[in-house]
């Protein structure tokens, strides 16, 4: 077998251990009994979920990125980019036959986006705050995700080194449901139940304005 045959399995092995590690956190938490929320409702639940996965996520709405914005933009940017990986990886079979205009593009954004990502390892070692609650899991998410889309970049660019993207890719999915980078699934539920808790209550999302009277 061909290298690149070779690590690809090896990536479709990493990324099917991913996903049975997330399924299985994910089934721990829906095991868990649901804490019926009590107080009398003041707005309406669909409201808020909706409004969490929508304009709740825009700057002005959250005063930390408020008073943020280059940080906003940062993480906005360097989240694009691992998706763009992510679709790197599931187009690599056909890149040579992608266009040169939506190739050099690509390999632009995930570039980008891997500096940036870099960047916040400087950041939590310059912020005092950040620094004392980093974990090491903290620093090896940024490392990995990086590494991730700066070897989508490489890849676009030199083929060649798509045995060393597939790698890993099967490294990082292996370690997803063990890391920090699993938020990406939490996420969703978060804002879920933040929307449906806070709906509930008539905090968000209803028609009389951000907060209710």
């Amino acid at each position: 077998m061909s290298i690149v045959l070779v690590t690809r399995i090896f990536a479709l092995v990493g990324i099917g251990i991913g996903i049975l590690g997330i399924l299985f956190r994910l089934g721990s938490i829906m095991n868990r009994p649901f804490k019926q929320d009590l107080a009398r409702a003041q707005g309406s639940s669909t409201r808020g979920v909706l409004y969490a996965f929508t304009l709740g996520m825009a700057p002005w709405e959250k005063e930390s990125t408020a008073i943020h914005w280059i940080a906003y933009l940062r993480g906005i940017l360097f989240h694009v980019g691992i998706f763009l990986a992510a679709a790197v990886l599931i187009a690599s079979p056909w890149l040579n036959l992608l266009p040169g205009w939506i190739t050099w593009t690509a390999a632009v954004i995930t570039g980008a986006s891997a500096l940036l990502d870099l960047a916040g390892i400087f950041m939590r070692l310059r912020d005092p705050n950040l620094r004392v609650l980093s974990l090491p899991d903290d620093f090896a998410a940024i490392l990995i995700t990086s590494a991730f889309t700066g070897l989508a970049c490489a890849t676009l660019i030199w083929p060649a080194i798509l045995p060393a993207f597939y790698v890993l890719t099967g490294l990082m999915a292996a370690y997803i449901p063990f890391s920090k980078i699993r938020h990406c699934v939490y996420f969703f539920y978060a804002k879920f139940f933040f929307g449906m808790g806070y709906g509930h209550r008539g905090v968000i999302g209803q028609p009389e304005g951000k907060y209710a009277e």
